[in-house]
């Protein structure tokens, strides 16, 4: 696609001083100037409408501009908004009871901050500080942000021309039922000796030093991509094994979005370190790292420091708060799974009615559409999610493409825990237009 800052309405000033003044950080903008936003829409300076089926930055998910999250604003930064670091307010206090108290033991001990990339740094750091150890473990299509640790943990993007990266950093490969890479004689993914050889190289490099596994329970930028059932409780057997802390992010699957307040409740485990971010300050800068009381005893007894300009902000924390009201109080985790199971219904009539969907998956309101073509070759699959996504802008709906090297095009969804029936119903039909004009347009 061709970057709208030199090519869309030329004649129109707005994208002139963008090309002028902007850096550009990633993918190519968005070709509309959006003007405003209320609920599951996002509407532009020439009238259209946009269903927005990412939540923003994955992260609005009581939708845009919520009456209960504007409110909170507006009476809390006439307030109090602001505190040196090293000062407390009954907001801050408040959230990190909430979040202990829908967190099953011994996970009580929450730090926060504001963003994804800056929870997994402090949380890394903590491990290393812990554990005595420096080396990190992590998915090879993970992304946990682009700050030092958390980039050198980040391996979907990012990594090349900047040099090195914190030393000790080891991928291993993800546990991806659709395209398995270690199979069963059936050609199903055996992923228990997947993870047997994972370890194997990860001893092989290790200097003796492992510190934690840092991982996300279903891969967002990496495909949408949900490790089997037992996966996780066996990862986190092999970090016991070697001393090492399970760090679980959470950014985009904590709560409520995958139909439970946490998608590692499905796996019966408990992480050592929970990140959280995104959804917990529905589309505002809010983070929070939540460990036990062991871990923050040991890790406050050896100097753990983190210690930023915006921990413990009362103005973001009263929204955590609001959130969490707003969760509890409509049931959004059994919406999210009723409406997720609607949804993964319709995303399955589209896969039925057109050949190139190659998979469907996901989990409550987070699902994926992959697709493949020319006989499963990524590269066919990934010319043809390009203009999926570009013909469902052009009919009102806004979704995010996911393409890595060795994959198809993966449609990325996650419509806000408040949106309705009939929006996902008219996000499906839109969809559903778009594959079959997209297919049509590539033959």
């Amino acid at each position: 696609m061709a970057d709208p800052t030199t090519t869309h309405r030329p004649a129109d000033p707005f994208w002139t001083s963008a090309e002028r003044y902007l850096v550009r950080y990633g993918a190519a903008f968005t070709p509309e100037i959006i003007e405003s936003a209320s609920g599951s829409f996002v509407h532009t300076a020439d009238g259209r409408r946009i269903l927005d089926f990412t939540s923003g930055q994955m992260s609005a998910i009581l939708g845009h501009c919520h009456p209960r999250i504007v409110e909170t604003v507006q009476r809390q930064i006439a307030g109090l908004d602001h505190l040196y670091s090293g000062m407390l307010s009954r907001p801050v206090v408040g959230l990190a009871e909430r979040l202990a108290g829908s967190l099953p033991d011994p996970l009580e001990k929450v730090l926060l901050l504001t963003t994804g990339a800056e929870s997994n740094e402090a949380a890394v750091r903590m491990a290393k500080l812990v554990t005595g150890g420096h080396e990190i473990v992590s998915f090879a299509r993970s992304w946990h942000g682009m700050t030092q640790a958390a980039a050198s943990a980040t391996y979907s993007a990012g990594r090349k021309g900047y040099g090195p990266g914190a030393p000790g950093n080891f991928a291993i490969p993800v546990p991806d039922p659709y395209r398995p890479d270690v199979t069963h004689p059936d050609g199903s993914l055996d992923w228990r000796r997947q993870l047997d050889l994972a370890f194997d190289l990860v001893d092989a490099q290790s200097t003796g030093s492992l510190a934690a596994c840092l991982v996300e329970p279903i891969l967002s930028s990496g495909g949408i991509i949900e490790p089997p059932l037992g996966y996780f409780a066996a990862l986190q057997e092999k970090c016991r094994e070697r001393g090492m802390l399970l760090i679980l992010d959470e950014a985009q699957t904590g709560l409520c979005r995958t139909g439970t307040w946490y998608a590692f409740e499905r796996d019966g485990i408990v992480p050592d370190i929970l990140t959280l971010s995104k959804t917990l300050g529905a589309g505002l800068p809010l983070a929070a790292v939540v460990t036990s009381a062991a871990i923050e005893q040991e890790a406050y007894e050896r100097g753990f420091l983190f210690f930023t300009t915006h921990v413990a902000d009362p103005l973001v924390a009263e929204v955590g708060n609001t959130v969490i009201d707003v969760l509890s109080a409509g049931r959004l985790d059994e919406h999210a799974r009723s409406l997720g199971g609607y949804l993964r219904e319709g995303l399955t009539h589209i896969a039925q009615r057109h050949a190139v969907v190659g998979d469907v998956r996901g989990r409550g309101l987070l699902a994926g559409v992959e697709f493949a073509t020319g006989g499963d070759t990524p590269a066919a699959g990934d010319a043809l999610g390009a203009r999926v996504t570009r013909r469902c802008l052009e009919l009102g709906l806004h979704v995010n493409i996911v393409q890595l090297p060795g994959m198809g095009g993966t449609l990325r969804m996650a419509p806000p825990l408040t949106a309705s029936r009939t929006e996902v119903e008219l996000g499906l039909e839109i969809l559903d237009q778009a594959v079959g004009d997209a297919h049509a347009a590539g033959r």
